[in-house]
């Protein structure tokens, strides 16, 4: 078997545009996720709040317990029937920030729940209230002790925006497709694809060991 990859270098700005548009979806969404996870997090920290506590774990019933997959095409296909048309690219970044702060929400709360308790009492004590002792004291510490989890979260997010593709979303994997239509070179193509995703994990990878590194040589990651 000979392997062919000039069908794909020729055509090697559609797979840099494509490569910009994974990196683009997955900012958006991951900034969109870290946001639903932090609120939805700290709503299932308190149970006695019966109803932002129900909400939250409903929320997590139904995004951790079905697959992405079906979840995009939900938002992309579904919503439509209502009435309610939203773009492509904003179907996507949707799908990929609730399906990724769904677990964003369990890191935050477990994080949070790892600080001592005694720090929120001792706050209470100088005349703080509940919101500005999880601001000011409780929140820097845990969001310390997220990074390590949150940095496989966000691996995971680059490599599930994939299945954006099968929203006519013109990413990595679309314009890759595109490119087997023309040359029927599948295997070259996806080998490059897979390729620029070992890239883009790789540096993200680095860019996060380096962050926790100097959070160590700080002490200030137990």
């Amino acid at each position: 078997m000979n392997l062919d990859f000039s069908p794909v270098f020729a055509d090697w700005e559609s797979l840099a545009s494509g490569a910009l548009v994974t990196i683009e979806i997955t900012a958006f969404a991951l900034l969109l996720g870290c946001v639903i996870g932090l609120l939805v997090g700290i709503g299932r920290l308190n149970p006695q709040r019966r109803v932002v506590y129900g909400l939250c774990s409903f929320y997590l019933l139904c995004f951790r317990g079905t697959p992405l997959l079906v979840q995009l095409f939900i938002w992309f296909y579904g919503l439509p029937q209502f009435g309610i048309k939203l773009p492509a690219f904003a179907c996507g970044v949707l799908g990929l920030a609730m399906y990724s702060g769904a677990y964003v929400s369990e890191i935050v709360r477990g994080s949070i729940q790892s600080i001592d308790r005694g720090q929120a009492e001792a706050a209470r004590s100088l005349g703080m209230s509940s919101g500005q002792a999880m601001r000011i004291i409780i929140l820097p510490q845990a969001v310390v002790r997220m990074i390590p989890p949150l940095g496989n979260e966000f691996i995971a997010l680059i490599k599930n925006s994939a299945l954006v593709s099968l929203l006519t979303i013109h990413d990595l994997m679309h314009e890759g497709q595109k490119i087997i239509a023309v040359s029927y070179r599948s295997l070259e193509t996806y080998l490059v694809i897979a390729l620029v995703y070992l890239v883009l994990t790789t540096i993200t990878t680095t860019i996060l060991r380096y962050i926790e590194n100097r959070l160590r040589a700080g002490g200030m990651v137990q």
